[in-house]
């Protein structure tokens, strides 16, 4: 029995056709090239693709037994999945990777050379990307307000890509979070970490599957699991709107009393504040609601993933998950 130390890569896939087979090459290529020293594992958790990537995959396994594969009962979403994924590799340390080939290869062997001089987790950050300014420009702004507004201190531009050592995979395995918020998870957890800067790549093939809504859970997740401003500030924006307003109420009672014959009010004033106080409500009440569904989906516990299918995973493994 070999003694090597073993290196998990975890690549989630969503109608990565184009993708999969070149992505599992170009990793094998890359351990058994500048780390041979290392035995590798990569597991594919595929989120329920229509387009064959699943048969691709599944003529991967059948031709390499360090391929593995899970395949989702349903699409369970960006974050739940890869996060999933992470949780049944096996390896001395893990590698969560694209299969866009928008993470540097590179990296891999870069990843693991830190790793060796003792740091538990790194993590990839985005310093450039070859995505849109505008979508870099809005990121960024996303960033540094969860950055100030967080209890916990959010890493900017990290998007999950990096490696985390055995003993890190262990505290996520007794986290037990249904809506697990990676991001977040390793800011407040992760010791001995070191950050390592990268240039985002274009995808080499295909195209990018997460929708605007799938952003916004993100963004909305970062907020009801890290922060608690958004409640706090539906309290301070009460408040001063009423004092606000029961001045303005003053002022108008106070005029009309001294100018009773040539003041006139006037409906615009009351219809302009309906409106407003409407609004500011209305955006509370959706903000109140994110946190209710967060709890909500907590509560119910429900399972992170359900697989249909997994392979080249022996029966120990299997009983063990």
């Amino acid at each position: 029995m070999s003694n090597k130390k073993i290196i998990s890569v975890v690549v989630p896939t969503y109608n990565e056709i184009e993708n999969a087979v070149p992505v599992a090459n170009a990793i094998i290529d890359e351990i058994t090239t500048n780390l041979p020293e290392y035995e590798y594992e990569l597991l594919f958790i595929d989120n329920n693709s229509n387009d064959g990537t699943r048969d691709a995959i599944r003529q991967l396994c059948a031709e390499n037994k360090n391929i593995k594969a899970i395949f989702n009962l349903k699409n369970f979403g960006p974050d739940n999945s890869p996060y999933y994924g992470m949780l049944q590799a096996t390896g001395d340390c893990v590698i969560l990777f694209t299969a866009d080939f928008q993470d540097p290869l590179e990296m891999i062997h870069k990843m693991v050379r830190e790793w060796e001089k003792g740091y538990k987790v790194i993590t990839a950050i985005k310093k450039s990307s070859q995505e849109s300014p505008i979508m870099r420009f809005f990121r960024s702004i996303y960033y540094k307000a969860i950055r100030q507004i967080s209890n916990t201190d959010i890493i900017e531009h990290f998007t999950g890509f990096g490696l985390y050592d055995r003993s890190f995979m262990d505290v996520l395995r007794t986290l037990d979070d249904p809506i697990p918020f990676l991001r977040g998870i390793v800011a407040e957890f992760s010791e001995n970490r070191l950050e390592m800067p990268y240039e985002q790549l274009k995808r080499r093939a295909g195209k990018s599957h997460i929708k605007f809504f799938a952003l916004y859970d993100i963004a909305m997740r970062s907020i009801t699991s890290y922060t608690k401003i958004g409640l706090r500030l539906a309290t301070f924006v009460g408040f001063i709107t009423a004092i606000l307003s029961f001045i303005v109420a003053i002022i108008y009672f106070v005029y009309k009393l001294t100018h009773w014959n040539t003041f006139s009010a006037g409906m615009a004033p009351v219809t302009i504040g309906m409106f407003f106080l409407g609004a500011v409500q209305l955006a509370f009440l959706g903000l109140l609601g994110e946190y209710v569904m967060s709890i909500n989906l907590r509560i119910m516990n429900r399972p992170i993933v359900i697989e249909s299918e997994r392979i080249n995973f022996d029966k120990k493994e299997e009983s063990d998950v």
